[in-house]
């Protein structure tokens, strides 16, 4: 961990400034970005409580606030608690306020949190320290967590289970708000990082598709304050993230039980025509979609892990 007494000094451009507006950033430990659209009502305590949170610690530390376009006085707010606040211009995205956050800090560690109140900023020097081992470090939320609205915990349910089994790693808490992520890890899948809420789901898979490190750590979460910008349309989205994210990664985990699938179909209606003394063209179809999906899946699988070969190697 640097001291705060040697801090080396980076420029950046602040984003949603022009060009010819450069702010001089010091390089931090720990980096504290928090999105924030509309959450005047809120962001004001979280800073505070982010800041008394680190204070008594030994990182140097920066907090940032993404103004997410908001039309009430979430900056102001942000910026009389004691953030730096970074403005964009219009309505950008979660994801999107989150990577202009990330881009405008200096630092080893980057801790993300919403501002709505929900998450505790107390619990972030104890995230902070289990960084050491690990690649990222999440504030896992349990299904019955009064964050997490009765009606949307089947959903939740559903993407945990899909993302565990894809993923090969069992997932606590896929889109929790709050992590502590280790930068230079962080940079390497930024480009791929979407600017909706999805962002906290493909940081996730990324990192355990490619067996970084994550732990999980359980916290205790309150109601949120004002309203949730997530709406129920949004789980079809989250759904196709998922496999999405997972077919870059780890093809095979896709193709493989989708042509077995195919090929069981292919089994079932071959024994029955054997039976029925009558061959037809389903088995046959079958048993060649199953082929063809397995070939794809292979060509795939082969496509990914060149993608993630060091350029030195390939």
């Amino acid at each position: 961990m640097s001291d705060s007494s040697q801090q080396t000094v980076a420029t950046v451009e602040r984003p949603g400034r022009s060009l010819d507006s450069i702010d001089t950033v010091s390089r931090v430990d720990v980096a504290v970005v928090i999105p924030a659209f509309n959450e005047a009502g809120a962001v004001g305590g979280i800073v505070r409580r982010v800041h008394s949170a680190l204070a008594a610690t030994p990182y140097a530390f920066d907090v940032v606030v993404v103004d997410d376009g908001s039309i009430d006085e979430t900056a102001s707010e942000a910026e009389r608690h004691g953030a730096r606040v970074v403005r964009l211009g219009e309505n950008s995205g979660y994801g999107a306020a989150l990577k202009a956050g990330i881009h405008a800090t200096q630092s080893d560690y980057v801790v993300i949190t919403d501002a709505d109140g929900t998450y505790p900023p107390e619990e972030i020097p104890g995230l902070v320290a289990r960084m050491e081992h690990v690649d990222m470090v999440v504030g896992s939320r349990q299904m019955s967590d009064v964050s997490i609205a009765w009606i949307r915990r089947p959903a939740k349910m559903i993407l945990n289970g899909l993302a565990s089994y894809l993923s090969g790693r069992h997932i606590p808490d896929l889109n929790s708000g709050l992590r502590v992520m280790r930068r230079s890890t962080l940079m390497k899948f930024i480009h791929l990082l979407p600017s909706g809420f999805s962002f906290t789901t493909t940081i996730t898979l990324s990192m355990l598709c490619t067996n970084h490190k994550v732990s999980y750590v359980p916290v205790e979460c309150a109601p949120r304050v004002g309203t949730s910008k997530i709406r129920p349309s949004d789980f079809n989205a989250f759904m196709m993230l998922v496999l999405r994210t997972v077919v870059l990664f780890n093809p095979l985990k896709v193709f493989l039980p989708l042509g077995t699938f195919l090929f069981l179909i292919g089994v079932v209606k071959l024994v029955q025509d054997i039976i029925l003394d009558n061959l037809s063209e389903t088995a046959v179809m079958a048993f060649l979609a199953a082929v063809i999906v397995w070939s794809v899946g292979l060509l795939a699988d082969m496509i990914a892990r060149l993608q993630l070969m060091p350029p030195s190697s390939r």
